[in-house]
Order: C-alpha cells, then structure tokens, then sequence
C-alpha cells in the first residue's frame, strides 16, 4: 500500500480468523521492520517473544488472565489471533549505554531521563510492526498486559529479569470483529491539540 493508505487503514483490529495462520516469512517481516525504529543513543534495549505455536499462545492468555477483567466479548474475539508478539524494554541498557565515554552520565542516574525512553523506543517498534501488519493486510492490536500479571508472564516464558513487558501485539488474518465503542468520542479537532508557535486555548486570539 501506500503510506497514506497505510495510516487511514490503520486501526486496532481485536477478531481474527483463527485457520489462517500468519506465514513464516511474514512473521519475519514484521518483526525485522520494528528492528529498524529509533533508539535513543541506538541503544535498541528491547526484546521481543514471538509466540505461534497454539502452545504458546494458550500460555501467553492463561499469564495474562485476570480474575477482575473481561472473560468474554472483545477478549474472546483477541484470543483468536494466531500471532502474538510481546514487546519488552530494557532499562539497563540505556543506563549503561549513556555511561560510555561517548555520553557521559557514569552516574546512571534515571533521573536524567526526562521520560522512559526504554519504553518509548520499545513502543516505537512495536508501531512499526504494527503498521507492518496493516500493510500485509493484516489486522493488529497492541494491548496492555494486567498490572498484576506482569511477573506471571514473565516467569510463564523465562523472561530475564531486566525486561519488563510493556505490552503485546495480536496479529492475524481479520475475522470476527466489531468496532470499539470507545471510537464513538471521535478524533479531537486538530486546533485543539496541535498548537503552532505558542500554546493558546481555544477561542484565544
């Protein structure tokens, strides 16, 4: 597609067909274009689990199960998907990246950062596998993982202790889906959040 095509396709797919699983060569595709985001310092301080295998996608959604959440509905339908990529950051990466000679923070200080940049650059990628994905036809989700689930994922796929999940890709051939209610807010007027020169409120002159 074209890249505009791209973009005004693009949205949070969560139904998939669950008998058409993504090829090999597409898996592979999509994770090496999320290879290419930026990192500041090209730390590149991410990880990401490719899960296919039914296995492992029944292990993945058994981590991530939450007593409190939803059981069924938009859940259900997400569960279909027969890819699921989870992006993971690594902090110390970036600290010890900008303690180099070239950088010079040897104190490690996250106070330095003026926003986590592991997980920014970690988010990055994932758009970009995302987009990836809408370019292959694909349908695609990026979700968040339950806040009390984070270390049962991890311990479910031997994740070393300095990545933290930030969230997982569902990917897969559209199926079943309905649109989020959520999408009935609409976009905000493009004056209400893009401001040019200086900041102003709206109606100021």
């Amino acid at each position: 597609m074209e890249f505009d095509e791209v973009i005004r396709r693009r949205r949070m797919v969560r139904g998939y067909d669950p008998d058409r699983p993504v090829p090999p060569e597409l898996v592979d595709k999509i994770v090496r274009h999320g290879l290419r985001a930026p990192s500041a310092g090209f730390s590149q301080g991410w990880s990401f689990l490719v899960l296919t295998a039914r296995a492992d996608r029944d292990r993945f959604w058994a981590a991530t199960a939450d007593a409190e959440g939803p059981a069924g509905g938009w859940l259900a339908r997400m569960r279909t998907a027969p890819l699921i990529i989870v992006a993971l950051s690594n902090k110390s990466a970036y600290l010890e990246r900008y303690a180099q000679p070239d950088k010079g923070w040897a104190d490690r200080d996250e106070s330095r950062w003026p926003a986590p940049f592991w997980d920014i650059d970690t988010g990055f990628a994932a758009l970009l596998m995302h987009l990836t994905a809408v370019n292959e036809d694909l349908g695609s989700c990026f979700i968040g993982l339950p806040a009390g689930r984070v270390d049962a994922v991890k311990e479910a796929f031997g994740v070393p202790p300095e990545f933290r999940p930030i969230g997982a890709l569902t990917i897969g051939y559209r199926g079943e889906d309905k649109r989020s209610p959520s999408l009935r807010r609409g976009h905000r007027p493009v004056d209400s959040v893009v401001h040019h020169g200086r900041w102003t409120s709206a109606g100021e002159v």
